[in-house]
């Protein structure tokens, strides 16, 4: 049985990139806010004890900008809801409402300039180094971790590994660290390395178990804390397809052994479309067309389906002025 995401034709998609988000920044001015900054996808104010984040529809890939995906920013918002709300009595995270389909206002937090990638499977980045001989014995390990030789494309750990790397300003790549670097630079105390770790490992578990429920694999994630009220909260985003990696279930022993690529639903499409067009994010990028953005876009639909259990209900037209009227309305 198809999904709906699945019979969503690229038309329908392409339609509605002219009225995505690319620029959330004119907000400021029109309601009076303060604090900006922007990042790769969400722009953000700090209003007093609270952050408001508006989720754009910008996609970026090899930490470059590449223009914008439809109805990206209310998928990732919509996601990163479901799993702040279902984690919270496990992890505590900075969400405090959603007064438009891509807005969230936030604790105000003090990021950690971590990124914590928590890696199920040797793919991506992480096969890509591998292969060149990094992370093993007697080549160079970036993380502080050696994994064995040998391993093969797609592999299973033993458990969950960590690979975290530093939290580089806005146009900037971000660069492995290893626990003892960040320990020694201050960026954690011994205490805090541990409960941050603790933390994420305690999102991956729950990710993986839900994942699995839906025939998905959680293979990978991002995540990001901050420090808030004498405690460590997460922030940012949680299991979003812009920060995980998410295989179908079913065929993937099969596909593993014939040495074919797993059914993703995740940014990895577009990572592939790009290296197969020999960008690895150097130099200008290929032009993007609009039929690879609008299967882009229906990937990550059809992941909030299988992953909620229920279509996104996404809102055609100007982006910007919906987000303008909501987000008066909430902070009047």
């Amino acid at each position: 049985m198809k999904t709906k995401a699945e019979t969503i034709l690229a038309p329908t998609l392409i339609a509605q990139m002219p009225h995505a988000l690319a620029d959330a920044a004119p907000l400021g001015k029109a309601l009076g806010l303060s604090g900006f900054y922007q990042g790769k996808v969400r722009d953000n104010w700090s209003r007093g004890d609270q952050r408001i984040l508006v989720v754009s529809d910008r996609i970026s890939a090899f930490d470059r900008l590449l223009g914008v995906i439809p109805f990206k920013g209310e998928m990732l918002t919509q996601i990163a809801r479901f799993w702040f709300e279902k984690t919270a009595k496990q992890v505590p995270n900075h969400l405090l409402s959603v007064p438009d389909p891509q807005v969230m206002i936030a604790k105000e937090a003090k990021a950690i300039p971590l990124e914590l990638i928590v890696r199920a499977r040797l793919t991506g980045s992480l096969w890509r180094e591998y292969e060149s001989g990094k992370h093993q014995a007697g080549g160079e390990a970036a993380y502080g971790i050696t994994l064995p030789k040998g391993m093969t494309q797609y592999q299973a750990f033993a458990q969950p590994i960590i690979t975290p790397s530093t939290k580089a300003a806005y146009g900037e790549h971000d660069t492995p660290i290893s626990a003892k670097e960040i320990v020694a630079r201050g960026i954690c105390t011994p205490a805090e390395w541990e409960r941050v770790q603790a933390l994420a490992l305690t999102l991956f578990d729950a990710g993986s178990a839900h994942a699995k429920a839906r025939g998905l694999v959680l293979v990978d994630t991002k995540y990001e804390f901050g420090r808030h009220g004498g405690e460590i909260i997460a922030i940012d985003e949680v299991h979003t397809p812009d920060c995980s990696r998410y295989w179908y279930a079913d065929d993937l022993d099969a596909r593993i052994k014939a040495k074919e690529t797993p059914r993703m639903l995740d940014k990895e499409f577009l990572r592939g479309w790009l290296i197969e067009h020999g960008w690895k994010g150097d130099g200008p990028p290929p032009e993007i067309p609009d039929s690879v953005r609008a299967e882009l876009a229906r990937r990550y639909l059809e992941l909030y389906e299988v992953l909620v259990g229920s279509p996104l209900e996404v809102h055609s037209g100007p982006v910007l002025a919906r987000v303008e009227q909501n987000l008066r309305k909430a902070l009047a």
